[in-house]
């Protein structure tokens, strides 16, 4: 991963966060999700093909901001984590007690990985979305708003891409050789 691109994704939470400081919750997340949908759309013209997971990602934050905005109430953009992750954690780990590697199912254009990393990685990230609803839930319902803001932007998502960057080494292993993953034909 490029630097640069790294911190181009990055956009959206520090809309977030900074439009918090400035205009309140609401108008924050509504910031977000407006640098959101413009990271996904600049992703678009450089590739031309868009992934399902920030996709979703995007639209389910607009639903929860646009339901938060027309009511007028904050407890929308504070449940939506999670909602977001507990759906994810639901989705992989009943997957994974069917037997189902569902992380294929989301990601299995950009990776290339044997049946046994996919299922390792769809445990893992299972159990982390499970966490991370869980914690979600214990900020907003125990602690300030200001707080858990806090939480979302230098919590939360810093844990996520450690959580993620810890996964490498077993996503490295798992790698399929070249020439038994299949060809790109969006070409």
């Amino acid at each position: 991963m490029k630097l640069g691109a790294f911190f181009f994704e990055i956009l959206p939470l520090l809309a977030f966060f900074a439009g918090y400081q400035y205009f309140g919750l609401i108008a924050a997340a509504a910031l977000s999700v407006g640098c959101g949908a413009l990271v996904l759309a600049i992703a678009w013209i450089r590739e031309r093909r868009m992934a399902a997971f920030p996709l979703f990602s995007l639209a389910m934050s607009a639903a929860f901001t646009a339901v938060a905005w027309w009511g007028g109430d904050g407890f929308f953009i504070k449940i939506q984590p999670t909602i977001f992750n507990g759906l994810f954690a639901a989705v992989l780990l009943g997957g994974w007690l069917a037997g189902r590697a569902m992380m294929r199912v989301f990601f299995e254009r950009q990776f290339f990985l044997t049946d046994d990393t996919w299922r390792r990685l769809s445990f893992r990230w299972g159990c982390f979305f499970l966490i991370l609803a869980v914690a979600n839930e214990i900020v907003w319902r125990g602690f300030s708003e200001a707080d858990w803001v806090f939480y979302k932007t230098f919590i939360a998502a810093p844990a996520s891409f450690a959580f993620m960057m810890a996964q490498l080494p077993l996503t490295l292993r798992g790698r399929l050789p070249s020439s038994a993953a299949p060809a790109d034909d969006s070409q």
